[in-house]
């Protein structure tokens, strides 16, 4: 007795001709026949012997073609991905992961930077505001905002162009760079 799965190959042909005649589409076809002929394998148990292979295979065909179908009909192309990307939303452990790790980081500046950053990138100071309240230059100030920006950066693995997703203003106002004259 002959194993009915060697009788497969027999029905790829007009399998896939029905595909394509039901899809319109080459690639679509092949995959058709390709998901027809897992589903067929997997479910070998459910044929019976003895009766006509081309029917249930295509009867496998046809459904699996209809129920794409109908899956086709609920979903909304997004070729470009702009829908997915206003739907999506970052997870918030992210922002707490990166508020931790700048809080280690912002511990080991040393004190004229952290004053500095927290004037000139928190508070929202002029760097001539910063330097009158810290009683130094300008130069001097711009110097430790730069170097203060620069350490956090190292010290977080970060390179200077990346952006740090940070939920807290103050915080991004610190790492911000901004361009007070």
């Amino acid at each position: 007795m002959t194993d009915p799965r060697d009788e497969l190959v027999e029905h790829l042909g007009a399998m896939r001709a029905f595909a394509i005649s039901l899809t319109r589409n080459t690639a679509t076809a092949d995959d058709l026949v390709q998901d027809t002929l897992v589903k067929a394998w997997t479910n070998f148990d459910k044929f019976e012997q003895g009766s006509n292979m081309r029917a249930w295979l295509f009867t496998i065909l046809r459904n699996t073609y209809y129920s794409l179908r109908r899956k086709r009909r609920r979903e909304v192309e997004d070729a470009d991905g702009v829908m997915a990307e206003s739907l999506s939303q970052k997870p918030d452990h992210d922002g707490r992961l990166n508020m931790r790790d700048f809080n280690v980081a912002f511990e080991q500046l040393n004190d004229e930077q952290r004053e500095a950053l927290i004037l000139v990138g928190a508070g929202g100071f002029s760097y001539e505001e910063a330097a009158e309240t810290c009683g130094v230059k300008v130069g001097t100030i711009k110097s430790r905002v730069n170097r203060g920006r620069a350490r956090l950066a190292e010290l977080m693995n970060m390179d200077e162009d990346e952006p740090m997703e940070i939920t807290d203003v103050v915080t991004a106002g610190i790492v911000a760079q901004q361009s007070h004259a």
